[in-house]
């Protein structure tokens, strides 16, 4: 044997192995070995299994799926800093079948959400608005938890089934609302315990977490939400443009 390979880590070795059978063997999305498999098909210890597994999942090969199993990474969602895309549209152009479980669908008072978000949303105590919770899925493992609160009288008819759906495409639809875009502010957060577990994640996960005020053609505030997006399931990409000598001030969708 090669005095070079002998020189590698077994563990290093058996990695090597398994980059092997994952491009010769397994798909996007496939159930791979467990730890108990890999020991006894490559004659390892359960300790240098377990590292070898360790190691793909941090190059992002594999993927753990609390008490699934481990499986073949599938493609990122692309997450584009430069327009509206909505989740359904995104899932399907990496390849994945997106759906929704919607937790929370109702009509409440502007004077019951947090005077933060009211004031975002330029209402009144005595406005309405709808209150949405979705958990957004993609080949059926929850990527996006989101919370989100819609100026009622931009779209009083509003249904259950528009709300579980593409809400973009049921705005512009049916509802006729031109959307101009939306003030965004990106950060990197860890999950608390519940969100945690609908994300099927470790808890303390990273995530990104997303908090945005969507806006009309008009300027006038649509929508405030709060989303976040599993951090080993989303890529975000943006385009820069020239250098500058000095921070530039920060946009505004609104002139005042």
């Amino acid at each position: 044997m090669d005095t070079s390979i002998q020189r590698n880590p077994v563990y290093q070795q058996l990695n090597d192995r398994l980059r092997s059978a994952l491009a010769a063997e397994y798909q996007s999305g496939d159930r791979f070995l467990t730890e108990r498999e890999i020991s006894e098909k490559f004659q390892v210890s359960r300790a240098t299994a377990n590292k070898a597994l360790a190691s793909l999942v941090s190059e992002g090969l594999l993927e753990f799926r609390r008490g699934i199993g481990t499986f073949v990474r599938r493609d990122l969602i692309d997450y584009d800093l430069r327009s509206l895309v909505s989740f359904t549209e995104k899932a399907k152009a990496a390849g994945k079948k997106p759906s929704s479980t919607l937790r929370e669908f109702r009509e409440l008072e502007a004077e019951k959400i947090d005077d933060e978000i009211r004031e975002a949303l330029e209402l009144n105590p005595d406005d309405r608005v709808w209150e949405l919770e979705r958990l957004r899925l993609a080949d059926g493992l929850p990527v996006i938890l989101e919370h989100r609160y819609l100026v009622h009288s931009f779209c009083p008819k509003l249904t259950r089934t528009q709300a579980a759906g593409s809400l973009y495409q049921a705005l512009t639809g049916p509802h006729g609302i031109e959307i101009a875009g939306a003030d965004e502010v990106i950060r990197a957060v860890l999950l608390s315990r519940g969100e945690a577990s609908l994300l099927e994640v470790s808890s303390r996960s990273p995530a990104f977490e997303v908090t945005a005020v969507g806006y009309t053609r008009d300027a006038r505030p649509l929508w405030w939400e709060r989303t976040l997006y599993r951090g080993d399931q989303y890529e975000f990409h943006s385009r820069l443009g020239p250098v500058r000598s000095a921070t530039p001030a920060r946009g505004q969708l609104r002139q005042h």
